[in-house]
């Protein structure tokens, strides 16, 4: 699971097993976003909306997401129609999402993460976040330029 900014820079990952949901892992995933405020004060925790797929569908998630201040971006499942906290006009914002697959595409060019030779989740770990932070270099290097 990777959270992205609107630039496709990686701000939190959780890494896991293969084996539960989406719906599961939000909340792990939140856990792990820690960005630098320009002036004084805790770092941001939270981002102002989240844009998921289907596989994030669920009301339970969609209230948890409110009850913390941040805007779910998620568009229903043809078998939920009584989808809450839904606004068409906000869905306006899901073509955005092209970003986070993106990255996602940018974290396939590692061949070490799409083959996945590593049994341990530590070792996998580490060299995704290295995979991270060389993405977020290159990106920054790009501004400097």
């Amino acid at each position: 699971m990777v959270l992205a900014d609107g630039a496709g820079t990686p701000l939190g990952a959780y890494l896991d097993s293969a084996s539960p949901s989406e719906v599961r892992l939000v909340e792990e995933t939140l856990k792990t976003v820690s960005v630098r405020r320009l002036g004084p004060g805790r770092p941001r925790s939270r981002p102002e909306r989240l844009i998921a797929d289907r596989g994030y569908d669920s009301n339970a998630v969609r209230a948890s997401l409110a009850a913390r201040g941040i805007e779910p971006i998620i568009p229903a499942r043809r078998n939920n129609e009584v989808a809450t906290h839904q606004d068409g006009r906000r869905l306006r914002r899901y073509r955005r999402r092209w970003i986070i697959e993106r990255t996602i595409g940018w974290l396939g060019y590692f061949r070490r993460l799409t083959v996945r030779w590593d049994r341990l989740m530590e070792t996998y770990g580490g060299f995704f976040h290295m995979a991270c932070a060389l993405i977020t270099l290159r990106k920054l290097l790009r501004v400097v330029k």
